[in-house]
């Protein structure tokens, strides 16, 4: 094996390898979402059978809406990455590296509205006596 054909193969692995860890980091994300979906559901029916307040349920909705379109988002991209990682000849680059990180980026503010919206509802449920 030549020098020039032994570095395109150690680029295009480094390039899979890259690739490969932002798929796994996503997948980890989209199963993050779902769990909270699923906790939405839950603050939901907390919200109506015990708080009542529209404000909340409001800020719940919301919140729900922004995690279905993140879910989307990060749907959509998941098969970019998966038809690159299959098909794609471009190396890894900054660029690419910044994208993935913008989205790691949008990931975490969703996920800090969310804690935010759980320490509403845990505010409002102290309220209670028995």
């Amino acid at each position: 094996m030549d020098l020039i054909t032994d570095s395109r193969h150690k680029i295009e692995a480094n390039r899979r390898l890259c690739i490969l860890k932002d798929i796994k980091e996503l997948e980890t994300w989209v199963y993050t979402l779902e769990c909270f979906s699923d906790e939405l559901g839950y603050l939901t029916v907390l919200e109506k059978q015990l708080i009542k307040d529209s404000i909340l349920s409001n800020n719940i909705k919301g919140i729900r809406r922004k995690n279905v379109l993140m879910m989307a988002t990060l749907c959509k991209y998941e098969q970019e990455l998966k038809t690159e990682y299959e098909y794609g000849k471009e190396e890894y680059h900054t660029k690419r590296s910044k994208y993935h990180e913008q989205k790691r980026n949008d990931f975490m503010k969703l996920q800090e509205e969310c804690m935010v919206l759980k320490r509403q509802v845990l505010k409002s449920l102290m309220k209670f006596r028995r």
